[in-house]
């Protein structure tokens, strides 16, 4: 059983308290919930960091080391930095590193991959189950954020089917429904700006045939983005 533990947490910068500034206390529960999710990482030998970039990538999925930097410069915190190389992670993988940074699991080696967000299910599921193909005992951290059309004062105004996509997500991951996370429509999550779609698909592919069984920690939509954290042990 390669996959040994995992944990879903989403990416916005303000989790870093420096970047929300007089604001870091209204994502206090978010930030504790990922970091109690992320904990059980330690009883891996690796940890892999899955996230999302924007479509078009060319390369699927594209892989960083152990020693890629991340840096919050672009969000007012230029202070606050990780890794011995150059910042090259985007915003999904570099939230997902700062937290590890934070955790038991900070001194375990670990990769880091990003898969477009248009990526077709199919592919994010096989890349999934070549994962859970491996030797390694793994901590799998992914990092996706729900539909960022939550509410009038969203990133991207209100949809109707907004609150429904979250909430089917949050109880695929709650029950570990594997089926409802590889069957989320590409399509649907691109229209209602749901980042994490692809990488939920790789979790589900991952997870197939373990005797991990999931715990929502946390869902939400605080700033009209949809927020979950989940923890399979």
């Amino acid at each position: 059983m390669p996959v040994v533990a995992a944990a879903v947490c989403p990416h916005p910068p303000l989790l870093i308290p420096q970047v929300a500034s007089g604001a870091a206390a209204d994502l206090d529960p978010l930030r504790a919930a990922c970091l109690a999710a992320i904990e059980a990482l330690a009883t891996a030998t690796t940890v892999l960091v899955v996230g999302s970039i924007p479509a078009g990538a060319p390369v699927f999925p594209r892989v960083y080391g152990a020693d890629a930097g991340g840096s919050f410069g672009a969000y007012g915190a230029p202070g606050v930095r990780f890794g011995a190389g150059p910042e090259v992670l985007p915003l999904s993988l570099a939230v997902g590193g700062w937290l590890l940074e934070q955790s038991k699991a900070a001194s375990l080696p670990r990769t880091y991959w990003a898969v477009p967000t248009d990526a077709v299910p199919g592919e994010c599921v096989r890349l999934g189950r070549e994962i859970a193909d491996g030797n390694d005992r793994v901590g799998l951290l992914v990092m996706g954020d729900g539909s960022a059309r939550r509410s009038e004062h969203s990133p991207v105004h209100l949809h109707p089917r907004a609150e429904i996509f979250d909430t089917t997500v949050a109880k695929a991951l709650q029950h570990k429904d594997l089926d409802v996370l590889e069957a989320l429509d590409p399509d649907l999550a691109g229209e209602l700006q749901a980042a994490g779609r692809a990488p939920w698909q790789v979790l589900a592919g991952a997870l197939a045939g373990t005797p991990l069984s999931g715990d929502l920690r946390y869902e939400a939509a605080p700033y009209g983005v949809g927020y979950f954290v989940a923890s399979f042990t």
